[in-house]
């Protein structure tokens, strides 16, 4: 399975969480990391640079912090220049029919927040709907997220635990993951 992660942190050198993520998969050399806000400060997005990525790959996963109960800004505009109508939807828009997409994403929040009843009141589940079906309106499986909750109270050793169950759960077949 060829993987390509697309870490879109606004200040990725200032997160403990996203770091340690990432470097997780660097030490394992598990996938193609790329780092949305240092290849596009200008914000201007190299559309058919990033359609020709997304058809060399298998399996996308879209990292991030959770801010307002959704992705970065920047990811949110990616999805909208990058996904076109009649490329990636529509009747003519196959493109990417069959790609497995997956949300990586580090929550202040605890677990307890994101549940009924809870201070947030869903769960993170429900909050990505929208991503959720953003990529399967594209013709793509949408494989469960990987969640690392408590995130910037976590300490050095949660963080190293939580890293190794994310490379593990990303790199999982789908299988494995859909139960």
């Amino acid at each position: 399975m060829k993987l390509m992660v697309m870490v879109a942190h606004p200040n990725l050198e200032t997160s403990r969480a996203n770091a340690a993520l990432v470097k997780e998969l660097q030490r394992r050399e598990a996938a193609d990391i790329r780092l949305l806000y240092r290849e596009y400060p200008d914000w201007k997005i190299d559309v058919e640079r990033e359609q020709r990525l997304l058809l060399a790959y298998d399996r996308i996963v879209f990292q991030f912090p959770w801010y307002w109960y959704s992705c970065p800004a920047l990811l949110k505009k990616w999805m909208e220049d990058v996904l076109t109508f009649g490329w990636a939807y529509g009747p003519e828009g196959k493109a990417l029919k069959g790609k497995e997409f997956m949300a990586a994403i580090t929550s202040g929040g605890t677990f307890n927040c994101y549940q009924a009843g809870g201070e947030n009141w869903f769960t993170i589940s429900e909050f990505l709907k929208p991503i959720q079906r953003t990529f399967t309106k594209c013709n793509g499986v949408f494989l469960p997220p990987y969640v690392l909750y408590n995130a910037n109270r976590a300490s050095e050793e949660e963080l190293l635990e939580q890293s190794r169950r994310y490379a593990e759960h990303i790199l999982s077949p789908a299988p494995l993951l859909v139960h």
